[in-house]
């Protein structure tokens, strides 16, 4: 298969055209403002298969639908909740899925057999003109081979899915650089199933407790949501995450390259200026600023350059908690 590839800053045709694809059951990967997207015709069982197909994903593991308005949001669902409703009013568009109970107009391999489904605006401009154009729900999860660290730009999804897709949307590099909170909102209380761009002391703020799903690392449990189940965001050679201080991590750094591994670290800014290794990738000074970079980083260390990856970890809190999620799937150890 050719892969169409897009620059919306240059093409005035590249939104029609990625739309027209869709809405004939083609798959496209598009910006949003967590990370890239590969999405297909929510509605058609045949073009959503054709998502799975490409990211070698497997078929039990839920995709979320995008739409661009609210209006759109409750045609997919059968009923919303008071604090289903303060939560989209509040955070959409933005990088925030909501689980819901499904109508059933979505096609059974987006929901994975389950009778809930995700849903998100996505608060992209070049995500949102795309959607309008389509006018049908986009399922979309990120734009790289399974397994993989997510995209954050065009050239990761170029890399990954070149002649697997039938189009790229280059909208330049993502923002939050993360994926999209994913939280369930049938229950009592709403429960975050994947940490993300929306942190729960601001979901917290708008509808009081907001539970952390203990079984999030639980990889045993049907998934409700993308994110819970499998190795995710691996990069090419092993990584381990290295807690405690700049001189414990300088220690593990010295131990390995004594038995002859080539070490690369990932680290603030901060501790990565007080370090000596063999490729250091600084990945900023505030964990926001860290969130936009992992993924980058990740794809940065190449087998053969790099024997193992030490990276340093960074406080739960706000952003923090979705970074930390993302790198215990993506490390091998945790010392």
């Amino acid at each position: 298969m050719q892969t169409k590839r897009w620059n919306v800053q240059t093409n005035k045709m590249a939104i029609s055209e990625a739309a027209a694809l869709l809405e004939d059951g083609q798959t496209v990967a598009f910006p949003t403002e967590t990370v890239y997207g590969l999405g297909a015709d929510a509605t058609n069982n045949t073009a959503v298969s054709k998502i799975f197909e490409a990211k070698g994903r497997p078929e039990d593991n839920p995709l979320i639908a995008h739409v661009a308005t609210k209006e759109q949001l409750n045609s997919l669902v059968s009923s919303l909740s008071p604090i289903a409703e303060k939560l989209i009013d509040a955070f959409t568009p933005g990088p925030v899925t909501f689980v819901l109970p499904s109508n059933g107009t979505c096609a059974e391999n987006v929901t994975a057999g389950l009778s809930t489904i995700g849903v998100r605006i996505p608060d992209h401009p070049v995500a949102n003109k795309l959607l309008k154009e389509c006018g049908i729900p986009i399922a979309a999860p990120s734009a790289n081979v399974s397994g993989k660290p997510s995209p954050t730009t065009a050239d990761h999804v170029w890399e990954d899915l070149n002649g697997k897709i039938a189009g790229l949307v280059d909208g330049g590099p993502t923002g939050v650089g993360v994926e999209s909170t994913v939280i369930d909102c049938t229950q009592e209380l709403p429960i975050i199933l994947r940490p993300g761009g929306i942190t729960k002391e601001q979901l917290e703020q708008v509808v009081g407790k907001v539970m952390l799903d203990p079984a999030l690392a639980n990889a045993s449990e049907k998934p409700k949501a993308p994110g819970m189940k499998y190795r995710h965001y691996a990069p090419e050679v092993p990584m381990w995450l290295v807690a405690g201080s700049p001189d414990r991590m300088q220690e593990v750094i010295n131990r390995e390259r004594a038995q002859q591994n080539r070490v690369g670290v990932m680290a603030s800014t901060a501790t990565a200026r007080k370090l000596e290794a063999d490729q250091i990738i600084p990945l900023g000074f505030e964990l926001k600023e860290i969130a936009a970079n992992l993924y980058d980083a990740l794809r940065e260390f190449k087998d053969g350059n790099i024997d193992l990856i030490l990276c340093e970890t960074f406080p739960e809190t706000n952003i923090g908690e979705a970074i930390m999620n993302r790198l215990k799937k993506a490390s091998s150890a945790h010392l």
